[in-house]
Protein backbone atom coordinates (compact mmCIF):
# COMPACT_ATOMS: atom_id res chain seq x y z
CA UNK A 1 0.00 0.00 0.00
CA UNK A 2 1.49 3.54 -0.86
CA UNK A 3 2.17 5.87 1.46
CA UNK A 4 -0.34 9.21 0.37
CA UNK A 5 1.83 11.35 2.61
CA UNK A 6 5.44 10.72 1.19
CA UNK A 7 3.92 10.13 -1.89
CA UNK A 8 2.34 13.94 -2.12
CA UNK A 9 5.58 15.26 -0.70
CA UNK A 10 7.89 13.08 -3.37
CA UNK A 11 5.38 14.66 -5.93
CA UNK A 12 5.96 18.55 -5.28
CA UNK A 13 9.51 17.63 -5.44
CA UNK A 14 9.17 16.32 -8.68
CA UNK A 15 6.99 19.13 -9.94
CA UNK A 16 9.19 21.44 -8.07
CA UNK A 17 12.56 19.96 -9.63
CA UNK A 18 10.65 20.73 -13.24
CA UNK A 19 10.74 24.37 -12.46
CA UNK A 20 6.63 25.29 -11.00
CA UNK A 21 6.63 26.66 -7.40
CA UNK A 22 3.69 25.43 -6.43
CA UNK A 23 3.38 27.17 -3.62
CA UNK A 24 -0.28 26.66 -2.79
CA UNK A 25 0.15 22.14 -3.49
CA UNK A 26 1.68 21.35 -0.16
CA UNK A 27 -0.96 22.60 2.09
CA UNK A 28 -4.05 21.68 -0.60
CA UNK A 29 -2.48 18.39 -0.87
CA UNK A 30 -2.13 17.60 2.54
CA UNK A 31 -5.55 18.49 3.75
CA UNK A 32 -6.91 15.79 0.92
CA UNK A 33 -4.56 13.12 2.19
CA UNK A 34 -5.99 13.78 5.79
CA UNK A 35 -8.97 13.66 4.31
CA UNK A 36 -8.90 10.45 2.68
CA UNK A 37 -7.79 8.60 5.60
CA UNK A 38 -10.43 10.04 7.92
CA UNK A 39 -12.95 8.23 5.23
CA UNK A 40 -10.27 5.09 5.16
CA UNK A 41 -9.44 5.37 1.77
CA UNK A 42 -5.93 4.23 0.18
CA UNK A 43 -6.08 5.59 -2.81
CA UNK A 44 -7.65 8.09 -4.84
CA UNK A 45 -11.31 8.04 -6.36
CA UNK A 46 -12.84 11.14 -8.62
CA UNK A 47 -15.72 10.80 -5.93
CA UNK A 48 -13.79 11.46 -3.01
CA UNK A 49 -11.86 14.26 -4.85
CA UNK A 50 -14.68 15.89 -5.85
CA UNK A 51 -16.19 15.82 -1.90
CA UNK A 52 -13.06 16.93 -0.95
CA UNK A 53 -13.04 19.79 -3.76
CA UNK A 54 -16.01 21.34 -3.42
CA UNK A 55 -16.00 21.35 0.86
CA UNK A 56 -15.84 25.19 0.99
CA UNK A 57 -19.74 25.21 0.06
CA UNK A 58 -21.57 26.87 -2.37
CA UNK A 59 -20.56 30.63 -0.93
CA UNK A 60 -17.31 29.56 -2.73
CA UNK A 61 -16.02 31.29 -6.08
CA UNK A 62 -16.07 28.53 -8.85
CA UNK A 63 -12.40 28.87 -9.93
CA UNK A 64 -11.44 28.43 -6.10
CA UNK A 65 -13.24 25.22 -6.39
CA UNK A 66 -11.79 24.26 -9.79
CA UNK A 67 -8.13 25.30 -8.88
CA UNK A 68 -8.55 22.61 -5.60
CA UNK A 69 -9.87 20.16 -7.88
CA UNK A 70 -7.01 20.93 -10.05
CA UNK A 71 -4.13 20.39 -7.74
CA UNK A 72 -5.84 16.83 -6.91
CA UNK A 73 -6.14 16.06 -10.87
CA UNK A 74 -1.87 16.64 -10.96
CA UNK A 75 -0.90 14.76 -7.61
CA UNK A 76 -3.81 11.34 -8.94
CA UNK A 77 -1.66 11.50 -12.24
CA UNK A 78 1.26 10.98 -10.79
CA UNK A 79 0.50 8.58 -8.12
CA UNK A 80 -1.14 6.61 -11.48
CA UNK A 81 2.03 5.54 -12.44
CA UNK A 82 2.50 3.47 -9.09
CA UNK A 83 -0.84 2.71 -8.52
CA UNK A 84 -3.18 1.79 -11.29
CA UNK A 85 -6.12 1.83 -9.02
CA UNK A 86 -6.05 5.37 -8.79
CA UNK A 87 -8.76 7.90 -10.59
CA UNK A 88 -7.71 11.09 -12.31
CA UNK A 89 -11.03 13.25 -12.07
CA UNK A 90 -12.20 14.22 -15.45
CA UNK A 91 -10.70 17.99 -16.50
CA UNK A 92 -14.08 19.43 -16.56
CA UNK A 93 -15.76 17.97 -13.73
CA UNK A 94 -15.82 21.44 -12.14
CA UNK A 95 -15.90 24.02 -15.13
CA UNK A 96 -15.69 27.39 -14.60
CA UNK A 97 -15.75 30.42 -16.91
CA UNK A 98 -12.69 31.68 -17.48
CA UNK A 99 -12.43 35.65 -17.53
CA UNK A 100 -10.15 37.95 -16.81
CA UNK A 101 -10.78 39.47 -13.16
CA UNK A 102 -11.64 43.17 -13.21
CA UNK A 103 -9.09 44.62 -11.43
CA UNK A 104 -9.71 47.71 -8.33
CA UNK A 105 -7.55 50.35 -8.84
CA UNK A 106 -6.27 51.96 -6.00
CA UNK A 107 -6.13 55.67 -5.70
CA UNK A 108 -3.85 57.85 -3.89
CA UNK A 109 -6.88 58.16 -1.24
CA UNK A 110 -6.97 54.74 -1.07
CA UNK A 111 -3.32 54.06 -0.49
CA UNK A 112 -3.14 56.52 2.22
CA UNK A 113 -6.24 55.16 4.03
CA UNK A 114 -4.96 51.52 3.62
CA UNK A 115 -1.43 52.62 5.45
CA UNK A 116 -3.33 54.27 7.80
CA UNK A 117 -5.26 51.79 8.56
CA UNK A 118 -2.00 49.49 8.96
CA UNK A 119 -0.65 51.63 11.74
CA UNK A 120 -3.04 50.21 14.17
CA UNK A 121 -2.25 46.88 13.48
CA UNK A 122 -0.55 44.92 16.69
CA UNK A 123 1.93 44.58 17.61
CA UNK A 124 3.90 47.42 16.39
CA UNK A 125 6.26 45.39 14.14
CA UNK A 126 3.18 44.32 12.38
CA UNK A 127 2.05 47.36 12.35
CA UNK A 128 5.64 49.10 11.04
CA UNK A 129 5.95 45.84 8.37
CA UNK A 130 2.38 46.03 6.90
CA UNK A 131 2.35 49.95 6.10
CA UNK A 132 5.69 49.51 4.45
CA UNK A 133 4.78 46.78 2.74
CA UNK A 134 1.53 48.55 0.96
CA UNK A 135 3.71 51.54 0.28
CA UNK A 136 6.37 49.73 -1.44
CA UNK A 137 3.93 47.57 -3.60
CA UNK A 138 1.98 51.08 -4.43
CA UNK A 139 5.04 52.74 -6.01
CA UNK A 140 6.62 50.22 -7.11
CA UNK A 141 4.06 47.62 -9.25
CA UNK A 142 5.87 44.45 -7.87
CA UNK A 143 3.95 41.11 -7.25
CA UNK A 144 3.46 40.34 -2.98
CA UNK A 145 6.02 37.48 -4.09
CA UNK A 146 8.42 39.36 -5.00
CA UNK A 147 8.31 41.97 -1.77
CA UNK A 148 7.89 38.69 1.11
CA UNK A 149 11.21 37.28 -0.92
CA UNK A 150 13.22 40.49 -0.61
CA UNK A 151 15.96 40.24 1.53
CA UNK A 152 17.98 43.00 3.46
CA UNK A 153 20.80 42.21 0.79
CA UNK A 154 18.47 42.96 -1.89
CA UNK A 155 18.66 46.81 -1.39
CA UNK A 156 21.45 48.79 -2.62
CA UNK A 157 21.43 51.83 -0.08
CA UNK A 158 23.71 53.96 -2.23
CA UNK A 159 22.49 53.37 -5.53
CA UNK A 160 18.71 53.54 -4.85
CA UNK A 161 17.88 49.98 -6.08
CA UNK A 162 16.13 46.47 -5.13
CA UNK A 163 17.39 43.55 -6.75
CA UNK A 164 14.39 40.85 -7.32
CA UNK A 165 15.71 37.66 -7.38
CA UNK A 166 14.34 34.52 -9.54
CA UNK A 167 10.47 35.80 -9.86
CA UNK A 168 8.51 34.95 -12.64
CA UNK A 169 9.49 32.09 -14.71
CA UNK A 170 13.12 32.61 -12.68
CA UNK A 171 13.84 36.16 -13.99
CA UNK A 172 15.80 38.62 -12.17
CA UNK A 173 15.52 42.04 -12.20
CA UNK A 174 16.66 45.62 -10.76
CA UNK A 175 14.44 48.24 -9.43
CA UNK A 176 15.39 51.71 -8.98
CA UNK A 177 12.91 53.71 -5.97
CA UNK A 178 12.21 57.10 -5.74
CA UNK A 179 14.44 58.49 -2.91
CA UNK A 180 11.38 59.41 -0.73
CA UNK A 181 10.73 55.25 -1.05
CA UNK A 182 14.17 54.34 -0.08
CA UNK A 183 13.48 56.71 2.67
CA UNK A 184 10.43 54.79 3.93
CA UNK A 185 12.54 51.48 3.14
CA UNK A 186 15.25 53.05 5.37
CA UNK A 187 13.27 53.58 8.54
CA UNK A 188 10.98 50.78 8.51
CA UNK A 189 14.63 48.77 9.04
CA UNK A 190 15.47 50.76 11.77
CA UNK A 191 12.67 50.61 13.39
CA UNK A 192 11.91 46.83 12.72
CA UNK A 193 15.64 46.05 13.81
CA UNK A 194 14.60 47.86 17.17
CA UNK A 195 11.44 46.17 17.40
CA UNK A 196 12.94 42.28 16.77
CA UNK A 197 16.98 42.89 17.04
CA UNK A 198 17.60 38.64 16.47
CA UNK A 199 14.95 38.04 13.53
CA UNK A 200 14.85 34.29 12.60
CA UNK A 201 15.20 35.28 8.50
CA UNK A 202 17.39 37.57 6.24
CA UNK A 203 14.19 38.60 5.09
CA UNK A 204 13.77 42.59 4.84
CA UNK A 205 9.77 42.34 5.74
CA UNK A 206 9.39 40.16 8.96
CA UNK A 207 6.33 39.11 11.44
CA UNK A 208 6.32 39.63 14.87
CA UNK A 209 7.84 36.37 15.29
CA UNK A 210 11.03 37.43 13.13
CA UNK A 211 10.28 35.28 10.42
CA UNK A 212 9.66 35.68 6.93
CA UNK A 213 5.95 36.82 5.83
CA UNK A 214 4.00 34.06 4.16
CA UNK A 215 1.21 34.67 1.36
CA UNK A 216 -1.19 32.32 3.21
CA UNK A 217 -1.11 35.18 6.31
CA UNK A 218 -0.45 38.18 4.38
CA UNK A 219 -3.66 38.35 1.75
CA UNK A 220 -5.97 37.93 4.88
CA UNK A 221 -4.34 40.40 7.20
CA UNK A 222 -4.66 42.55 4.21
CA UNK A 223 -8.28 42.00 3.56
CA UNK A 224 -8.78 42.94 7.03
CA UNK A 225 -6.95 46.06 6.60
CA UNK A 226 -8.79 46.59 3.61
CA UNK A 227 -12.09 46.75 5.64
CA UNK A 228 -10.91 48.87 8.08
CA UNK A 229 -9.57 51.62 5.80
CA UNK A 230 -13.50 50.68 4.15
CA UNK A 231 -11.62 50.63 0.57
CA UNK A 232 -14.14 49.30 -1.91
CA UNK A 233 -16.62 48.66 -3.30
CA UNK A 234 -16.51 45.12 -3.96
CA UNK A 235 -18.48 43.42 -5.94
CA UNK A 236 -19.71 39.87 -4.91
CA UNK A 237 -17.20 36.85 -4.22
CA UNK A 238 -14.65 39.36 -4.79
CA UNK A 239 -11.87 40.20 -1.88
CA UNK A 240 -9.49 43.02 -1.70
CA UNK A 241 -6.44 41.65 -3.80
CA UNK A 242 -3.17 42.76 -3.12
CA UNK A 243 -2.45 42.16 -6.72
CA UNK A 244 -4.70 44.87 -7.77
CA UNK A 245 -1.72 47.28 -6.70
CA UNK A 246 0.38 46.24 -9.75
CA UNK A 247 -2.91 46.86 -12.55
CA UNK A 248 -2.85 50.76 -10.44
CA UNK A 249 0.67 51.05 -10.67
CA UNK A 250 0.68 50.40 -14.50
CA UNK A 251 -1.84 52.68 -15.09
CA UNK A 252 -0.92 55.41 -12.90
CA UNK A 253 2.51 55.33 -14.82
CA UNK A 254 0.34 55.41 -18.13
CA UNK A 255 -1.95 58.94 -17.15
CA UNK A 256 1.48 60.28 -16.64
CA UNK A 257 3.00 59.79 -19.54
CA UNK A 258 -0.26 60.91 -21.41
CA UNK A 259 -0.28 63.79 -19.20
CA UNK A 260 3.13 64.56 -20.10
CA UNK A 261 2.51 64.14 -23.52
CA UNK A 262 5.13 61.71 -23.54
CA UNK A 263 5.65 58.97 -26.44
CA UNK A 264 3.76 56.08 -24.57
CA UNK A 265 4.39 53.33 -27.31
CA UNK A 266 8.17 53.70 -27.26
CA UNK A 267 8.03 54.02 -23.42
CA UNK A 268 5.81 50.39 -23.08
CA UNK A 269 8.43 48.59 -22.91
CA UNK A 270 10.43 50.72 -19.99
CA UNK A 271 6.91 49.92 -18.17
CA UNK A 272 7.29 46.06 -19.24
CA UNK A 273 10.85 45.88 -18.00
CA UNK A 274 10.14 47.40 -14.70
CA UNK A 275 7.27 44.80 -14.20
CA UNK A 276 9.79 41.83 -15.05
CA UNK A 277 7.73 41.21 -18.35
CA UNK A 278 9.36 39.64 -21.06
CA UNK A 279 6.98 41.59 -24.02
CA UNK A 280 4.63 44.87 -23.60
CA UNK A 281 2.05 42.49 -24.68
CA UNK A 282 2.08 40.89 -21.27
CA UNK A 283 1.78 44.48 -19.86
CA UNK A 284 -0.95 44.98 -21.74
CA UNK A 285 -2.99 43.15 -19.11
CA UNK A 286 -2.35 45.53 -16.14
CA UNK A 287 -3.41 48.51 -18.54
CA UNK A 288 -7.25 48.48 -17.63
CA UNK A 289 -10.07 51.19 -19.47
CA UNK A 290 -10.29 53.75 -16.53
CA UNK A 291 -12.43 56.56 -18.22
CA UNK A 292 -9.55 59.15 -17.75
CA UNK A 293 -6.80 56.90 -19.49
CA UNK A 294 -9.57 56.62 -22.32
CA UNK A 295 -10.18 59.99 -22.47
CA UNK A 296 -6.29 60.64 -22.49
CA UNK A 297 -6.38 57.97 -25.30
CA UNK A 298 -8.99 59.43 -27.37
CA UNK A 299 -7.36 63.25 -27.09
CA UNK A 300 -4.22 61.79 -28.26
CA UNK A 301 -5.94 60.09 -31.18
CA UNK A 302 -7.68 62.99 -32.21
CA UNK A 303 -4.73 65.42 -31.80
CA UNK A 304 -3.06 63.11 -34.19
CA UNK A 305 -5.65 62.89 -36.80
CA UNK A 306 -5.96 66.94 -36.59
CA UNK A 307 -9.73 67.03 -34.98
CA UNK A 308 -10.55 70.21 -33.41
CA UNK A 309 -10.39 69.96 -29.72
Amino acid sequence: MIDLRQAARDYITVRRALGSRLQRHPRLLENFVAYLEAAGATTITTELALSWATLPGDDAHPAYLSNRLCAVRGFARHLQAFDPATEVPPAQLLPWPKCRAVPYLYSEADIAALMTAARSLAPAIRAATYETLIGLLSVTGMRIGEVIRLDRDDIDWDQGVLTVRDSKFGRSREIPVHPSALAALRAYAQRRDRLCPQPRTAAFFISPAGARLVYNTVQPTFSRIAGNAGVGPRPPLRRARLHDMRHAFACTVLLGWYRDGADVQANLPLLSTYLGHSNPSSTYWYLSAVPELLALAAARRDHLRGVPA
